[in-house]
């Protein structure tokens, strides 16, 4: 029998990212060291607990706007915090697609493979859309959504 799917997100579900946005808030934006502090992110607690209840039952997938040059850098820090890395899909070099569009396409591939039991993501937008394609969806709403972090995923397709 296989095993159904537990997909989270990372930033904002289980890292918490908000010490690296000074970043992103001037300009020209710093992309550079916002991606170079994903290394020293806290924990989400809520959402490390919530995914390590959902591994003992599942096969834990982390699906992030997370570019591909921190593949190291996540997989690391996803063991730090006690959480399986083994299964990170994460966004192409180059790929700027907001993660509304990013995110629904990785999830047709992994529907594909096993069943989809829920995935966890902060993202308003994103959550809508998987709503709208039928998908079992949880909105990670332990730290408020920010407006800086919102352009990022969705207008600039960059996290």
């Amino acid at each position: 029998m296989e095993s159904s799917l537990a997909v989270f997100d990372i930033d904002g579900v289980v890292a918490d990212v908000r010490h690296r946005l000074r970043y992103l808030e001037r300009r020209p934006k710093d992309w550079t060291r916002f991606f170079a502090a994903a290394d020293r992110d806290p924990v989400l607690p809520e959402g490390v607990e919530l995914a390590q209840q959902y591994a003992a039952n599942h096969v834990l997938v982390w699906l992030t706007g997370r570019p591909e040059h921190l593949r190291d850098i996540t997989s690391a820090w996803l063991s730090a915090a006690g959480l399986p890395a083994e299964l990170l899909f994460m966004r192409p070099a180059n790929d700027r697609r907001p993660a509304r569009e990013f995110k629904p396409r990785q999830l047709t591939r992994l529907a594909k493979e096993s069943p989809i039991e829920v995935v966890v993501d902060d993202d308003p937008e994103v959550v809508s859309r998987l709503r709208e394609l039928g998908y079992p969806v949880r909105l990670a709403a332990w730290v408020p959504h920010s407006p800086t972090l919102k352009s990022a995923q969705e207008r600039e397709g960059r996290t």
